[in-house]
């Protein structure tokens, strides 16, 4: 066993020989969209994004499905298959079979299977000093669901939530055959700082960021200043809160934003700093245009400062 429970990385790694090493990963959850095919492709998008987050290949998939044979009509049901199906002929895998139960809600996700040379596996706990912080998708999902929820998400925001959550993070394995790609993980549930955190924790490092740097999804963006968030956001920030180093005056949707939950969210990717040019290439090739350098990891206290900006030097900038 190459990766286990150790660093609560995204998925397990085993070695079959000198050569390969398999990766397995599971994920699932309730709709967070109401179109069933939409909620199908979201879920298993996310569940395949923990294999790519360690660097490998995904080879195939199990369906986990729970649904309310009671109050849910078969086509609604075959439309969230298909959803998972869809996504994972994209990835180029096929889903070869699974397991499902009658359930109170409906419960849709993957068990994904990968493999990769054990050599090119990235953790996410094998971040240096020095090296820059990359994102590689905008932020704000948790805010657009929080807006869903209440009826006040207009379309063009429903079409960002959409295109993000649906696009696979195949970037990751491309990632794990260059040099200087350190530490890697993705933003889900415990939103940026969460996920940074584990890799603070893992690597015995702190983490710089610059709030000003970070992207966010334009519709996000204009909700989370109205006020929108999610309960979880709060959950984050109690969690681990301790760790973080905020500006006074940051403002309390700035800090919601820093711990928005994302369903499948970007690749959080440490390297050495000039490996960044060909890193930010590599992410516009595969289609990922907000992705950006958003910190730096360094040694010291494993604790995460985030400053508005940061001058050419690196040093910390107030807010204007």
């Amino acid at each position: 066993l190459l990766v286990g429970i150790e660093t609560s990385d995204d998925a397990a790694v085993y070695r079959l020989n000198d050569e390969q090493a398999v990766v397995a990963t599971t994920d699932f959850f309730m709709p967070i969209v109401d179109n069933p095919f939409d909620f199908g492709r979201i879920a298993a998008t996310n569940a395949l994004s923990d294999i790519y987050a360690m660097g490998a290949r995904p080879i195939f998939a199990l369906a986990i499905v729970g649904m309310p044979l009671d109050k849910l009509p078969v086509n609604v049901i075959q439309d969230i298959l298909a959803g998972g199906t869809s996504v994972c002929e994209a990835a180029g895998i096929p889903i070869a079979g699974g397991h499902s139960i009658d359930s109170v809600e409906p419960i849709y996700g993957l068990v994904a299977l990968g493999v990769i040379h054990p050599q090119r596996v990235i953790r996410n706990s094998t971040a240096r000093s020095g090296d820059a912080i990359v994102l590689g998708k905008a932020l704000g999902i948790g805010i657009l669901s929080a807006a869903l929820k209440k009826g006040a998400l207009p379309e063009e925001g429903y079409r960002q939530m959409l295109a993000t959550t649906t696009q696979l993070n195949t970037v990751g394995h491309r990632l794990s055959e260059m040099a200087g790609i350190h530490a890697m993980t993705d933003v889900t549930g415990f939103g940026l700082l969460g996920h940074l955190a584990g890799i603070c924790r893992g690597s015995r490092l702190g983490a710089r960021v610059a709030f000003e740097s970070l992207p966010v999804l334009p519709a996000a963006l204009s909700l989370a200043q109205q006020g929108y968030n999610t309960g979880a956001a709060a959950r984050n920030w109690a969690s681990y809160g301790h760790d973080m180093r905020l500006p006074d005056d940051l403002a309390p949707w700035q800090q919601a934003l820093l711990c928005d939950p994302q369903t499948s969210g970007g690749l959080l990717v440490t390297c050495a700093p000039q490996a960044v040019a060909s890193v930010l290439s590599l992410f516009r090739d595969e289609g990922f245009a907000s992705a950006a350098v958003i910190g730096q990891m360094q040694a010291g206290a494993v604790r995460i400062t985030v400053d508005y900006r940061f001058d050419k030097d690196g040093n910390p900038v107030e807010s204007q």
